[in-house]
């Protein structure tokens, strides 16, 4: 494996789950939340954790796709992007919703490992920018919402 994409994957841990200078990353930013904190939604129409982990889920997915040329549909839930999910207590739990999470990104991180080098710079099935694009993007999409749901717990436990 070549530099390139031994700094990409130490870029992609770090924004999900590896110890990083920046702050929390996204699998610490849900760590020890029980069903009715990521359940909480700070006002209507807003989304709340359990929301952005499925979504964050989803992208990973996504990408995936897109690195493995991997036909639509192999998603585990039903339709894309968003997801409403349940309140604590309704089908699918807390629990299996982190548990998606985490096999997307080890999906996801295992395409992204097995690429030939020749197409890091190429762009994958689907997409409009090139895979080396793509998963910097992801790493910023894991940071992004990592510092979204440190915000709403924060908003939570105000209100």
């Amino acid at each position: 494996m070549n530099n390139e994409f031994r700094l990409l994957l130490a870029l992609i841990d770090e924004a999900y789950e590896r110890k990083s200078w920046h702050g929390t990353n996204l699998r610490g930013s849900i760590r020890g939340l029980t069903a009715e904190e990521a359940s909480w939604r700070p006002s209507k129409g807003r989304h709340n954790i359990r929301e952005i982990v499925v979504h964050a889920a989803y992208w990973k997915y996504t990408i995936r796709r897109r690195l493995t040329a991997e036909k639509r549909g192999s998603f585990p839930l039903k339709g894309s992007n968003w997801f409403a999910r349940p309140s604590p207590g309704g089908a699918g739990s807390w629990e299996e919703d982190v548990e998606l999470l985490r096999a997307e990104h080890r999906s996801m991180r295992s395409a992204i490992a097995g690429l030939a080098p020749d197409m890091l710079y190429r762009r994958g099935a689907g997409s409009t920018v090139a895979n080396d694009h793509l998963i910097r993007g992801i790493a910023a999409h894991d940071l992004y919402h990592a510092g979204q749901i440190q915000l709403l717990k924060r908003l939570q436990r105000q209100g």
